[in-house]
């Protein structure tokens, strides 16, 4: 596996100051779309990082909007990583293409904080259990495309221990309920050893303490942060078709008062251990 980080991060990076130019241009997506003579879906794509990006285009974007030959060469200089490709590509249509985004997100982030209420999260299941949720999940799915799609789920968790470059810090919140349904024991002490890692921190919020502030955020949820102003903090939520992100300072800012809610509620890691060891027993 290797460590490359792939080319989400310097997408979004760019179409982020794209779309800072066409907004001090004061020009709408559709007019530029119609001054470039491109669809308005194409001009979103490239404005939320969802697709790489060619330098000439950048350079046409630029003059459009009056950018200086200073920022145009820079930005023409960003569309060149927009095209390096993350290991996960080799998956093919493995990876719907609103996860990819996801993914590279994932393997560029220095901080990732989640809460799960139905599901062990991806980062720390075990190929048994990956393959009982596409199979749940996904009926329509092939044996082999099954497969493929525990690789990449299992391929993902090179993150956890990867040292170039360095592993992110990965703070999990469980709803008891998570351990109690279809969760076999060798599952549960998986958990349990993954959670030992220095830079991961899986805890659980207990039947015993009621409702909590995370059972309003309609369900899981993942903040992920980044070093330095690399890139602003994220907020990822998923469904059966698609995917949600939140980028906006307020957005963020309120998962992060939801986080923060529950982390003064949740077990302790070792209680937190401790109950996921017990839950295990209770299988034998």
């Amino acid at each position: 596996m290797t460590t490359d980080t792939g080319s989400t991060v310097p997408r979004r990076q760019l179409g982020r100051y794209l779309r800072q130019l066409r907004e001090e241009a004061r020009m709408t997506v559709k007019a530029a779309a119609d001054a470039l003579e491109w669809s308005t879906p194409k001009m979103w794509r490239i404005e939320t990082g969802a697709t790489s990006m060619r330098s000439l285009d950048v350079e046409a974007m630029c003059r459009l909007y009056g950018a200086s030959p200073e920022i145009t060469e820079a930005l023409m200089g960003l569309a060149k990583e927009t095209k390096a490709r993350g290991w996960w590509h080799s998956y093919g249509d493995a990876i719907p293409e609103w996860f990819e985004l996801y993914v590279g997100l994932e393997a560029g982030a220095s901080r990732l904080r989640k809460y799960e209420p139905l599901l062990i999260p991806g980062l720390v299941q075990t190929k048994a259990y990956a393959t009982q949720v596409y199979q749940v999940g996904r009926p329509d799915m092939t044996a082999e495309e099954i497969d493929r799609g525990v690789a990449v789920r299992l391929g993902r968790q090179a993150l956890l221990t990867r040292t170039t470059p360095r592993a992110p810090q990965v703070d999990i919140m469980l709803d008891e309920a998570v351990l109690r349904r279809g969760v076999d024991a060798e599952q549960l002490h998986h958990i349990v050893t993954v959670s030992r890692q220095p830079n991961v921190s899986v805890r659980v919020l207990p039947f015993g303490m009621g409702l909590h502030r995370a059972c309003m955020a309609n369900g899981a949820f993942t903040i992920l942060d980044f070093d330095g102003n690399k890139e602003p903090s994220v907020v990822y939520s998923d469904g059966l078709t698609g995917a949600l992100y939140l980028d906006k300072p307020a957005e963020v800012a309120a998962y992060g008062d939801v986080w923060s809610a529950i982390e003064k509620r949740a077990l302790n890691e070792a209680q937190s251990r401790k109950l996921i060891a017990s839950v295990a027993g209770e299988q034998a």
